[in-house]
């Protein structure tokens, strides 16, 4: 099956300054692996989100500071670790935009798959607060796209090391969304305990420190894909972050590529039994750059139904 990719060079130009894990070069990673890959993938140019895409999960006041281009050349600091600079704006409208055009794509009865080869990410950014390397939640934005657009379920699976916590913030009182989360615990940003359940849409399932891939694969056979199975969504969105590698700088967390494989085709076989095989999946974390090109491509992989 052909997956179809959509990424944008604007993509390149939010500059986090030297030394930043959430590079650019990270993106290169990932586009490069993937374009010297043998798999079926349709290359596309993401539009820019709309303010009406952005405003279905942010506060005017969030999108009005993120759009507001810095005059200068230099970086602003909307907190320790989240970069604002003069490419920043065309960036996260390009980051938004795809997924939306990923799920009117999937949506539209075309390919069913789709990977959003994109940054900055997204998965930390609550309504009102850009934080933890994400400005606009593209994932959030993905989901209420859909919602607006006639599906009445909607689920969310995050395996990236770190909580999502912008996402739930954003869906914790939704009901058409599940938010189902595996992340490392303690760790930034100190949410995602199990007993967070929203109004019953939201499941967390925390791991210790080192845990290994055979731990981490359990919470999602035994925990997290069984709620995707009773929540029965008719599109599935995918936050994809590869930094729970045991490569990775950020965290300590034990999986190699093939564990992302592993559960991208456990979500791929979720995604047949209930949603037509509808999955829109986008990045997140991963920054060691030879791990994180490996399991992006573990990760498409699976999408494109190979093995």
């Amino acid at each position: 099956m052909s997956v179809r990719v959509y990424t944008h060079a604007a993509c390149l130009d939010h500059d986090t300054g030297a030394g930043h894990a959430e590079h650019s070069g990270r993106l290169r990673a990932v586009i490069y692996a993937l374009q010297a890959s043998a798999l079926p993938l349709d290359w596309q140019e993401a539009p820019g989100a709309s303010r009406d895409h952005l405003q279905r999960v942010h506060r005017a006041t969030l999108i009005d500071r993120i759009l507001a281009s810095p005059v200068d050349n230099d970086i602003h600091w909307l907190d320790p670790d989240t970069a604002l600079s003069p490419g920043s704006p065309e960036a996260a409208l390009r980051a938004a935009g795809a997924v939306v055009a990923a799920v009117d794509w999937v949506l539209a009865g075309h390919d069913r798959r789709a990977f959003c080869a994109v940054r900055p990410p997204g998965h930390h950014a609550e309504p009102a607060v850009a934080m933890g390397f994400c400005l606009f939640n593209n994932i959030a934005i993905a989901a209420a796209h859909a919602l607006a657009n006639g599906i009445d379920r909607v689920a969310i699976a995050d395996f990236d090391v770190h909580h999502g916590n912008g996402t739930q913030a954003i869906f914790e009182h939704e009901p058409r969304v599940l938010f189902v989360d595996s992340h490392q615990s303690p760790l930034y940003p100190g949410s995602g305990e199990a007993g967070e359940t929203g109004v019953g849409n939201i499941a967390n399932a925390p791991w210790p420190p080192l845990a290994n891939a055979q731990a981490v694969r359990a919470l999602w056979e035994e925990v997290l894909i069984p709620r995707i199975d009773a929540f029965k969504p008719q599109l599935l969105l995918v936050s994809a972050g590869f930094d729970a590698h045991r490569e990775d700088p950020l965290a300590q967390g034990l999986l190699e590529a093939r564990d992302f494989g592993w559960l991208g085709e456990r979500l791929v076989e979720v995604a047949e039994r209930h949603a037509q095989g509808r999955i829109v999946s986008t990045l997140e974390g991963g920054y060691a750059l030879p791990a994180l090109a490996l399991s992006a491509v573990a990760h498409v992989t699976a999408l494109c139904g190979q093995r």
